[in-house]
């Protein structure tokens, strides 16, 4: 049995180069996520959070989510470097509709020098050290995609086991002979 996730979230991070020679700090400590706040007329309103949508019927899924970053954020193919499914789903339990509703997971790193703009679905944006956005951003499922993104997408040697195409497809999967 196959599952289509009701919404997407999308992780926006950068990593902005050292500010100098001298700049002891990792890649990992120099990571920063994209949190946007819910506008006060939206459920929720108040919290910091990734980008988060729906899924149109018929929409290929990842696509749903690189929809939902232009929308939310104005990041489009011009300040996308790479983009990831993060291997991670989140089921939670949603009053509104009264059922156990699922979200599927993924991160977009942009280049270090692009910024978001706001939309009408929120009031607030910022960028925020990896270390702090799991505060900020309070459900657990959120610090998860944040260790997720520092420790997996960082990483050389793992990075490319989660990088999609262009089209959302996972570049791995593809045989190489």
């Amino acid at each position: 049995m196959s599952l289509r996730p009701d919404l997407v979230e999308c992780w926006v991070f950068r990593v902005p180069p050292p500010v100098s020679a001298d700049d002891p700090r990792t890649e990992a400590e120099r990571l920063e996520i994209l949190l946007i706040r819910r506008a006060a007329h939206r459920i929720f309103p108040g919290l910091w959070q990734c980008v988060t949508g729906g899924v149109e019927p018929g929409e290929f899924i990842p696509a749903a989510a690189m929809r939902e970053v232009l929308e939310e954020t104005g990041l489009g193919p011009d300040e996308i470097e790479a983009f990831y499914d993060l291997d991670q789903v989140a089921p939670f339990y949603d009053e509104g509709s009264d059922a156990v509703v699922v979200s599927a997971i993924f991160a977009a790193r942009v280049r270090p020098e692009a910024e978001a703009r706001e939309s009408w679905e929120h009031d607030g944006l910022r960028w925020v050290p990896a270390a702090e956005a799991p505060r900020l951003a309070i459900w657990p499922s959120y610090a998860e995609s944040v260790r997720r993104v520092r420790e997996q997408l960082l990483d050389p040697a793992l990075e490319p086991w989660f990088r999609l195409d262009a089209d959302g497809r996972r570049i791995a999967r593809r045989p190489t002979a």
